[in-house]
């Protein structure tokens, strides 16, 4: 098991880099020429500038039984079809249940933008997230574990 994370705007990389230092887990942070990562523990894999770079260099890492942490649903879809295991910054698991619907979902928002409607956005991080999202990481950690 690798965590892999889609790492240009993920708001909780540190918490991923110590919970993945504190279980051994391999972690690699993806991210494009655009964003400076550093980390002590983690690879960090930058990939050009280019749209999907570096969702497709996280699908060619991803294997099954691995983390794959993203806010795109379709990244996460692609990750699900891999046999990986898949969660937002939010602590959401994805999964083979509620991916279709978030799909769907993502594609009338986009015809609601393009024909010039709004969508709200997400509503402001907190430190209940944070403490959520570090939860629901280490139950898929174990949960892989208990499965292995």
């Amino acid at each position: 098991m690798k965590i892999i994370v889609d790492a240009d705007a993920c708001p909780v990389k540190d918490i991923i880099e110590e919970i993945a230092q504190q279980y051994k887990i391999e972690l690699i942070m993806v991210s494009n020429v655009n964003h400076i990562i550093r980390s002590n523990y983690a690879k960090v894999l930058v990939v050009d500038g280019a749209s999907q770079s570096a969702d497709i260099a996280i699908i060619n890492l991803t294997r099954p039984g691995d983390i794959v942490v993203t806010q795109d649903y379709g990244l996460a879809s692609m990750a699900l079809s891999k046999g990986s295991l898949s969660i937002d910054s939010q602590g959401k698991e994805y999964t083979n249940a509620n991916i279709e619907g978030l799909l769907i979902s993502r594609y009338v928002n986009q015809k609601i933008r393009q024909a010039g409607g709004r969508i709200n956005g997400p509503r402001k991080r907190n430190p209940a997230d944070n403490r959520l999202f570090e939860q629901r990481l280490r139950e898929l950690i174990l949960q892989y574990d208990n499965n292995c």
